[in-house]
C-alpha cells in the first residue's frame, strides 16, 4: 500500500485521506497511519504547489547551474553540497554524473540577481572551479504537469 500510496499522491498531494481509502479499497485510519509512519521516516518530506508563475503575473527566473568542485577530502560532494543548498536562491542541488559535479536550481526576481548570486556566492565558494548557468525561457511540463493546455495542436495528421 506503501508504493501505491507515493504514487497517488505524487500526481495530487491534495487528495484527501477518504479517497485515497477509496482507490486503494481500504479504511482511512491505516491510510492514515502509513502516511504518519512515512513521514516519520523522512519517506514523504513535504508537499508542495506546482506554480505558473507567467499566469500569476509574477516575475521569477529560474536558473539550472552546472557546477564543477574539488571534492573534499574524507566528504567528497557532500560538504560542498551542503554548504550551496544552504542558500535560500538554491531551489534544488544534485549530485551528477558527467562533465559537471553537482546541477543547482536557483530562483531569482531577474537575470541580474541570479547573475549576481552566481558570481558573488556560488563561484567564489573556495571549492568550486567553473560554473555553467543556464535560464529556464519558458516552462512547459514541471513534475508531470503540463502547462499552458490552451494553445492549439498545430501537428498535422498522418495517413498511411
Amino acid at each position: 500500500m506503501q508504493q501505491e500510496i507515493l504514487e497517488i499522491l505524487r500526481t495530487n498531494s491534495r487528495i484527501s485521506d477518504e479517497e485515497l481509502a477509496v482507490m486503494l479499497d481500504t479504511d482511512v485510519e491505516s491510510v492514515k497511519a502509513v502516511i504518519k509512519d512515512m513521514e516519520a521516516k523522512g519517506i514523504i518530506t513535504g508537499y508542495k504547489t506546482l506554480i505558473d508563475w507567467e499566469k500569476a503575473n509574477q516575475s521569477v527566473v529560474t536558473a539550472f547551474i552546472e557546477v564543477r568542485v574539488t571534492p573534499q577530502r574524507g566528504r567528497g560532494f557532500d560538504k560542498v553540497a551542503e554548504r550551496i543548498y544552504q542558500y535560500p536562491q538554491v531551489k534544488a542541488c544534485s549530485l551528477m554524473s558527467g562533465g559537471f559535479d553537482l546541477f543547482v536550481v536557483v530562483e531569482g526576481k531577474d537575470m541580474k540577481e541570479v547573475a549576481l548570486f552566481v558570481a558573488e556566492k556560488l563561484a567564489t565558494i573556495e571549492s568550486v572551479l567553473s560554473t555553467s548557468t543556464h535560464f529556464v525561457l519558458k516552462n512547459y511540463k514541471d513534475n508531470g504537469v503540463i502547462f499552458d493546455r490552451n494553445g492549439k495542436d498545430e501537428r498535422e495528421a498522418v495517413v498511411l
